[in-house]
């Protein structure tokens, strides 16, 4: 099997966003998206995923961190629907339920080419870093839709709003990587009663 790569670019007039991922890659990341912790959020995405990503970003960060996250998670969903192709011989669905320290999260997916998100994260604090809380649900969101994928993201426990978050990124890249993983099983077919996805 060939690599699944992905190169994407998106300007307008409040981003303009280079990116190109590997759903077969080593963990390697290189992002700059001009939030420190939107970075690490990602950077720890791409390590436990087994991805590896090149992210540039430069955003309207004068006005607010929104436009540049919520667009890197459009191009992100973007990238993933388009380095599966027609997702023939993949497991489709993943799910993980991550621990960091007393937080708990669970994260499961289904790249069923039908977007949805269920979003259950209780967040007490503003901002996390440069970037506002609010905005963990808005580049899920996007994510989801623009790679047309159903997920789930549910907290079990945790205070801490960098554990909470942190937890999330993590448990969704876990998944992702074995919904994106090939079940020799299927032989190449599309896991799917339909054919396709």
């Amino acid at each position: 099997m060939s690599d699944r790569v992905a190169e994407i670019s998106r300007k307008t007039n409040e981003t303009d966003i280079k990116m190109t991922l590997n759903l077969d890659g080593t963990g390697r990341a290189k992002v700059d998206t001009g939030i420190g912790f939107f970075d690490h959020m990602l950077i720890s995405f791409v390590k436990h995923g087994f991805f590896d990503l090149d992210l540039t970003v430069k955003g309207d960060l004068f006005v607010d961190c929104h436009h540049t996250i919520e667009d890197t998670g459009i191009v992100l969903g973007q990238a993933i629907s388009k380095a599966l192709g027609d997702k023939s011989g993949i497991n489709r669905f993943g799910n993980f339920m991550l621990p960091m320290d007393e937080t708990l999260v669970i994260c499961a997916l289904d790249l069923s080419g039908r977007p949805y998100l269920s979003y259950d994260l209780n967040l007490t604090a503003l901002q996390v870093g440069y970037m506002d809380t609010e905005m963990v649900k808005e580049f899920f969101y996007a994510v989801s839709y623009s790679g047309a994928m159903n997920l789930h993201i549910k907290q079990i426990s945790g205070q801490n709003n960098h554990h909470i978050i942190e937890a999330a990124f993590k448990a969704f890249a876990r998944a992702l990587d074995m919904a994106c993983t090939y079940d020799q099983r299927l032989d190449g077919k599309i896991l799917s009663t339909k054919g396709s996805l």
